[in-house]
């Protein structure tokens, strides 16, 4: 066995993150931590709730801002 750990790639698709993806998360909020609406991410109705979940969870477990 490799004591090497693999990290997974960082997909660019929001509906791939996780709530541990904060770099990636950080795109999506102000810089007073609110969650920027759909108007200025320019993503799905879809995707925007779940990258909206994904942020409160993050928050939740304080991970993120």
């Amino acid at each position: 066995m490799s004591t090497e750990e693999t990290k997974p790639t960082k997909s660019r698709n929001p509906e791939n993150y996780t709530f541990l993806d904060t770099e990636s998360l950080d795109r999506f909020t102000t810089d007073t931590g609110k969650i920027l609406p759909r108007k200025y991410t320019g993503l799905t109705p879809m995707q925007q709730r779940k990258v909206s979940k994904l942020i409160k969870k993050s928050r939740h477990m304080q991970l993120a801002l």
